[in-house]
Order: structure tokens, then sequence, then C-alpha cells
């Protein structure tokens, strides 16, 4: 107990007398459990402990529950790997004697210790999403925060490999998080003492040079400054003022970035303007203090950011402007409020009362966001008022040798199988997960580890679509399906053609397998050829058919067939005409004598992904590749499908409509309107919103674009606007 007694003092001055027992009790319990376990360094692993205790409940502002997790979650990790059949035993004990959440926040914690990280930058987002889906309690993220900090502090008594490695997992995965949370103190001290590590010789110039210019820094900011000071003293304004230097991570990803030298940084430093004024009048003093500024110094108006009217979504509000103080010299200021630097420090922790919202369907990033939409002041717990966790539909399945892949809940062996290759999906006859062997249907689960068993002579077959969910696996062996499908169309067709030959009929193959077809009922020529191949009808059967129609016995079905014939022949000749002529369709074109017309169903506009289906008796059809008829037409009629483009030069405008969801407020659509019509200066066809029980509005906007290039920068901007939710295009 002596050992932590500085940790002692601050509980005591920040808890009650009753967390103060509580807190007590949990370090003499793990101070037992642990005493055998040393660190790298020889000093007891209680103290790394101990020091995430300390930044929950000091640096991120947690309570109790969080606080005596943190203090206890090694003793349940070492347990859970030396003595499984312990677990039990001590999960009731940690419930009796702290009860329910703390045993839970444990829990998650050793979830995400369990996560084998794989060192690869393309994966990090994956590993990011896979952590927060494995804590459904948002103090587990912010409790493996503290845990990864502690840590980062103290990475000189680590081997140089795991340095290497906890700092590359720090830089990309913990402190994008954080960046998420908007806990930016944490954030930049887990990307500069990572840069320590990853790039120390660039580290150490940037401190050298940051010493160095020290003394220069704070003669030249109190100069700078004071005008600035006089005015907002006439003004009676209250204000304190910050000197925030640049992270050394931040110089260094300038530098490297604008291949520049320490010197030519020059926002090295920013200035922040806090405001101490009610909240009604947040806005007003921090346009006042802006004005000031501009009225001394000149802005530079491309670097001007004003995230006050619209914070940043992880709700970050400042009003920041770049000014010349005359000599070639540029300064960063920040205006901001007393509220809103804390939310800027602290993020997350800034504000705590969860008003219990139910989540739905989100992904990680969105859960993330929605914590900070639910912040208000309190000092109530955390979680007692908050019934949300991650349901993003994804899992998070490892390889063997530890690489991650991510999938739909749901997904089957086969769908990891395809997943990985399709060539591996193709040949799977089965799997283990976690060493135990499974059919190719077995779903899988969040965390599994996956082996893919396979057989040379497996291939894909049709009723592997009813255990495939992913839309790589399905398309896959679709793709096989119709290949191996062709295949005996041809081999069916050869035959016939031998066998017409061979009892010289006077008929051409097209003729008679166009008469073939009406006589089965089967609508298309290659699945009569399938037919054939398969000898699902009989070679002698069709001699048979064939004869009778010849020697005149069926005249009318003779012409009707040979008038078929003819209308595919034409058909097909019009699209190789089209091939001869260019490697596709050129839309806003024409190509001989064959017109062509843009789909209804999915009115697609210049700059979209586009194919050409050739109709009976309309031309040619364009329609967008991610049409919802595009996979039936590709399935069914492939013979008619041909490659488009559009000609780079085509003008003209193009009808798009999208989609909005927001909150219902008054002048929504009068501020969508001047967005779109005076900002982007576009045409709106037609505009329609409607009401809705639960306080939101949607509707849909059509209007004239000249192609895909203006509909995304449509969709960010009305996405942009103060109470949208979404906007999406429909078509």
């Amino acid at each position: 107990m002596e050992r932590y007694a500085e940790f002692r003092r601050m509980i005591a001055s920040q808890f009650s007398e009753r967390t103060q027992q509580m807190v007590d009790s949990a370090l003499a319990f793990a101070g037992e459990k642990m005493q055998p376990y040393t660190r790298y360094d020889g000093t007891p692993m209680m103290n790394h402990d101990v020091g995430v205790a300390r930044i929950v409940a000091e640096e991120i502002g947690l309570g109790r529950n969080s606080t005596i997790a943190s203090i206890l979650h090694d003793v349940m990790r070492i347990t859970n790997r030396e003595q499984p059949d312990k677990v039990g035993e001590l999960s009731e004990t940690i419930r009796r004697q702290w009860g329910d959440e703390v045993l839970g926040i444990i829990v998650g914690l050793c979830k995400i210790s369990d996560i084998k990280l794989k060192v690869a930058k393309e994966q990090a987002s994956d590993f990011r999403d896979m952590i927060v889906s494995y804590s459904e309690d948002p103090r587990v993220i912010l409790i493996k925060l503290a845990d990864r900090l502690d840590v980062m502090r103290s990475l000189d008594m680590f081997p140089p490999q795991k340095r290497r490695k906890k700092s590359w997992e720090s830089l990309n995965l913990y402190a994008q998080i954080a960046h998420k949370l908007g806990l930016y103190n944490i954030k930049s001290e887990l990307e500069d003492l990572s840069l320590k590590y990853l790039e120390p010789e660039s580290y150490r110039h940037i401190v050298g040079k940051l010493e160095e210019t020290e003394s220069e820094r704070r003669t030249f900011i109190a100069k700078f400054i004071a005008p600035v000071l006089e005015r907002l003293d006439a003004d009676g304004i209250k204000y304190h003022v910050k000197s925030r230097t640049k992270s050394v991570f931040s110089i260094f990803q300038k530098m490297r970035k604008q291949n520049v030298p320490f010197e030519g940084v020059y926002d090295i430093f920013a200035l922040r303007i806090i405001i101490d004024c009610e909240p009604e009048r947040e806005k007003t003093l921090c346009w006042t203090v802006y004005s000031h500024i501009g009225s001394i110094y000149t802005p530079n108006p491309d670097r001007m950011r004003d995230w006050i009217t619209i914070p940043k979504s992880n709700g970050y509000e400042s009003l920041h402007t770049t000014v010349t103080d005359g000599h070639g010299r540029w300064v960063e200021i920040q205006i901001r409020t007393e509220r809103m630097d804390e939310v800027a420090e602290r993020g997350i922790a800034a504000h705590w009362r969860y008003k219990g919202v139910k989540q739905g369907g989100m992904g990680a990033d969105e859960w993330l966001g929605r914590l900070r939409e639910m912040l208000e002041d309190t000092t109530h717990s955390l979680a007692k008022r908050f019934d949300a966790k991650p349901s993003s539909g994804e899992i998070f399945v490892f390889t063997p040798n530890g690489d991650i892949r991510k999938l739909p809940e749901g997904a089957t062996v086969l769908d990891f199988a395809f997943d990985i290759h399709t060539s591996l999906g193709s040949i799977c006859v089965g799997g283990k997960i976690n060493n135990r062997a499974v059919p190719i249907k077995e779903t899988l689960r969040n965390g599994d580890i996956c082996e893919v068993l396979t057989r040379k002579d497996q291939t894909p077959k049709a009723d592997w679509l009813n255990i495939c969910v992913t839309s790589k696996a399905r398309t896959k062996i679709r793709a096989y399906l119709r290949e191996e499908q062709m295949k005996q169309a041809r081999m069916g067709r050869e035959e016939l053609e031998r066998k017409i030959k061979n009892w010289k009929l006077s008929t051409t193959i097209d003729e008679a397998v166009a008469y073939l077809g009406k006589y089965f009922k089967i609508r298309r020529g290659t699945e009569v050829y399938m037919m054939i191949a398969t000898q699902k009808i009989e070679i002698s059967q069709v001699k048979d058919i064939l004869s009778r129609w010849l020697s005149g016995e069926e005249a009318e079905q003779r012409r009707a067939a040979a008038a078929e014939a003819e209308e595919r022949r034409a058909q097909s000749n019009a699209a190789r005409a089209v091939e001869r002529s260019s490697d596709a369709l050129i839309i806003d074109d024409r190509i001989g004598s064959i017109e062509y017309k843009l789909a209804k169903c999915c009115n697609p506009i210049k700059g979209d992904d586009i194919f050409g289906f050739v109709t009976i008796s309309s031309g040619i059809t364009i329609h967008r590749s991610d049409c919802p008829n595009a996979a039936r037409l590709k399935e069914r009629y492939p013979y008619r499908v041909m490659p488009a483009r559009w000609r780079d030069e085509a003008s003209g405008s193009f009808r798009v409509t999208i989609a909005v969801t927001a909150q219902d407020t008054p002048g929504l659509a009068n501020t969508i309107t001047e967005v779109v019509s005076r900002d982007l200066k576009l045409n709106i066809r037609t505009m329609s919103f409607s009401s809705r029980s639960d306080g939101s509005a949607s509707g849909s906007i059509t209007v004239e674009v000249p192609g895909t290039g203006i509909v995304d920068m449509l969709l960010h901007a009305v996405r942009r606007i103060k109470g949208v939710r979404n906007a999406y295009r429909v078509n």
C-alpha cells in the first residue's frame, strides 16, 4: 500500500470515503495476486495497473468502477492464461466484492488483450473496428487507451522489437481511436511517443529545434498578442490566452508532406484565446474576437476554419484564423469558449450524461460518433443510462498466420475461403475453426481463427449459393457455373451440328435449335445445347423431331423458327458491328444504324460505369453497372450484353434524384435550396419533404447535373447542412 501512497492521495482528493475503501481493497487483492509478476525492468507488474488506474481517474476522468477494473484487469488476464480452471471462481469473487459492472469491464478488457495484432498498415482500419466491436461498454475503450498510454510512457524497458511493434500499434490503431473520441491530449502523446521509437533521429532533431527556439517564441508571442488583448480588454471581454506548440509528430508529418526543413513549418505554435461567457453568447463573442484580430493583422482567407457554425463530427468546436504580423511570419489563432476548450482538451471525457439511446445497426465509426452526441454536463456514472453497443453487422475472423478478414454477420467457412482467394474457395471442402473440424456451411463468429481445408478435385456447386452470404463468393460461384454452362452449351452445339451433317438434314443449326426451343418450350438456345450435352434430350429423339418438321408436317412452326433464327442473326451481327467499330459502345454517339436510349430503371448519367443491352425491338438500352436489373440481365442474356462508355467530350444535362433524411427543423427546405441553387448553381426540378412522428423529416430532390463529379459535390454539400443526417443518390 505504501508504494502507491501518492495514487491513494489522488483517489482520496477526488472520490468519497466509500470509493477510497473499495479502491484500497482492490489494491490489496491485486497486490497479493500479482506479487510474483514483474515487468521487463524488474519492477512489479502491479505498477502498470496502478499507472493505468491513475490515467483513468485523473487524466480521463472516469469513475470508481473504471478505476477498480483498471487495477484488477491483469489479475483476470493472467489467471485466464495460466489457470483457466480458476477463472469462474475469480469472476465470482470480483462480482461479490466490487460488482457486476467492474466484472463486465474486466471481461471486455481481456477480450481486447486476446486480439493478435499483426503489423500491416492496410489492415489497421479493420483492427480498429475490431477493437471497438469487442467493447460493448464504452468505458472499455477508454481504459484500453489509458493502458496503452501507460505502456508507451515506460516503453524504454521493453526489448527493441517490442518497442517498434507497440509503437506501430499505438500510432495506427490506438491514436486513431483517441482521435475519433476527441481525446486530443492522449492522441498527441501516443503519436509523439510512437515517433520517438519509430523515427528516433527525426524525433530528436525536432525536439532539439523546439528547445532552441523556445525563448524566441515566447518573446514573439508576447509582442504579437499585446495589441489584440488591448482591444479585448477595452470591449470588456473575459478571456485567457494559451500558447500551444505543435506536437512533434504533427511537425514531422508536415516536414515530410511538404518536403521542408523545420524552419519551413510556419505554424509551429498556435495561440488560443479562450472566452469565459454564457452559452447563449458563445458564437457572438467568438466572432467579435475574430473581428478584432482581423482589424489588427491581415488574415489568410484560405486558412480560415469555421467549426463553430458546423462542428466537426467528433464534437470539436473552434474558430481558426491564420494571420501575418506584416513581416512574413504567420501565426494561427484559435478562438473558442471555456466549454469548447474543455471538449477539445478532454474529448469524450468532458461530459458524461448518456441518454440511453438505442443504436440499431451502426458501424464502429458511427457508434463512436454517437458517444459524442450524447454528452452533457454531469458527474454521474458513465454507463448506467447507456444501453447501446456496436452492432455493425460485421465480424472479424483471423487466418492461422494472423491476417484479419472482415465479413458480414452470418458468414460461413465458404465465404471466408472465397474472401481470401477465388481459387481457394473453389476447392474448399471444409475448415477448422479454433482447431475444430467443421463443414463449409459452418457459421463464423467474431474472433474465430479459421483454417480452410481443400481438395483438388472439388468444384463449385449450385447449392453453394444457399450457403454463402457475401456478394464476392456468390458472384464467383455464379461466374463458375455460367462458365460451365457455356462449356456444356458449346459441346451440345458441336454435337448437334455434327449430327445434322451426318443425318443430311436440309436445315441450318440456327433454324434447328430455334424449332427445338419451341418444341420443348425452352426460351434460350444455349439451354437446348446444354440439355443435349447432358443427355436430358436424347439425340435420337432430336432426329425424329427434326425429320417430322422438315417433312412438312409442321410447316408453320418451321416458318416461325426461321424468322426467329433470322432475328437472332440480326442481333448477333449488330453486336459484332459494335465490337468491330470500337472496344465499347460510345454513348452520345451512333454506331452504324444502332440506336440507344438510357434505361429508366437506373437513370445513368455521365461518369457512371455503364453497359449496353441489346433489346429485341428498341435497339440498345444503356444501364448503370450497379443497376438493380444488371445481375439478372447479365445472367439470363449474356450474349446481349456489351461494354459501353461515355464519350469524353459528351455534354448536356442529366437528372439525378437524391434522398435526404434530417432533423425536422424550420427552414430546412430553404437552406437546401440555397445550397443547391445559389452555391452550386444547379437547377432544381422537383423537391418534396414530409415530417415523421419521431421529429425527423425525409424527402427527395431532383436536380439537373452534367455528370457524376457534380453529384459527389452535391451530396457532400447537402450532408454538411446542419441537421441533415444523410443524403444519398437514388437514381
